[in-house]
C-alpha cells in the first residue's frame, strides 16, 4: 500500500509537470533516494539532468527542455523555479522565428547559483511580479509583453522585436492596446507602426 501511496503521488507531481519531477519532489512524494537510483536501473524514470528526472512511461513533450531547465534551479533549493524567458518564451508563444540555442530562464536577483550551470541554460536576473508570469502547459513563462520587453533590453534586434508584436496581435497573444504600445515604447518607427496598424 504504501509503494502505490508513493508512486500515485509521484506521478500527480510529475502529471502536472509534462511527466518531469525533482529529487526533493520525490522525496515530497514518499521516495528514498535509493529507492529513485533502482527506478533509474529498472528505466521507470530517467535522470535528464543533475537532480531534474522525467517518466519514461509518460508521452514525451516538445516542451519538455523548457520544462527541466525551470526545474533545475529547485536542486538543493526547493521550491525555488526559474521562469522560462527572452526568446525562449517567444519560440514558446511561436512569436518570431527565433530559434535559440539556449533556454533563457530568469531567477530571482536574491538567488545566486554556486554549482555547474548546464551548457544549454542561459541565466537571467530579475525581480518579476505575478503580472510578469503565467503558466502554460505547466511550465512558468514570462508573458509576451514582458518577453518582447526582455528581448528588446538585451538589444537582440529591431526586427526580431517588431516580427514579435505583429505575431503576437495576430496571434491573440498581445491585445491591440499592448501592441500599440510597445510599437511606441520599443520600436524607432513605432508611431508610424502604430497608424500602420489601425488602418
Amino acid at each position: 500500500m504504501r509503494q502505490r501511496t508513493y508512486h500515485t503521488k509521484l506521478y500527480e507531481i510529475a502529471e502536472a509537470q509534462l511527466g518531469y519531477f525533482t529529487a526533493d519532489q520525490a522525496r515530497e512524494a514518499g521516495v528514498i533516494p535509493i529507492r529513485l537510483v533502482q527506478l533509474v536501473k529498472t528505466a521507470d524514470i530517467e535522470r535528464v539532468s543533475r537532480g531534474v528526472y522525467r517518466l519514461t512511461r509518460f508521452p514525451a513533450s516538445a516542451l519538455g527542455q523548457f520544462m527541466e531547465a525551470t526545474l533545475w534551479p529547485q536542486v538543493r533549493r526547493p521550491g525555488t523555479r526559474g521562469v522560462l524567458s527572452h526568446e525562449s518564451a517567444l519560440s514558446l508563444y511561436q512569436l518570431s522565428d527565433t530559434n535559440p540555442a539556449k533556454v533563457h530562464i530568469i531567477l530571482s536577483p536574491t538567488m545566486r547559483i554556486r554549482r555547474e550551470i548546464p551548457k544549454y541554460l542561459a541565466i537571467h536576473y530579475a525581480a518579476l511580479g505575478l503580472q510578469d508570469v503565467k503558466l502554460v502547459e505547466g511550465i512558468p513563462v514570462t508573458t509576451p509583453e514582458r518577453a518582447i520587453r526582455d528581448v528588446h533590453a538585451n538589444h537582440l534586434g529591431q526586427a526580431l522585436v517588431r516580427q514579435a508584436i505583429a505575431d503576437g496581435r495576430r496571434s491573440g497573444h498581445l491585445t491591440f492596446e499592448q501592441s500599440d504600445r510597445l510599437e511606441r515604447e520599443l520600436l524607432d518607427d513605432g508611431r508610424h507602426a502604430g497608424v500602420a496598424s489601425s488602418e
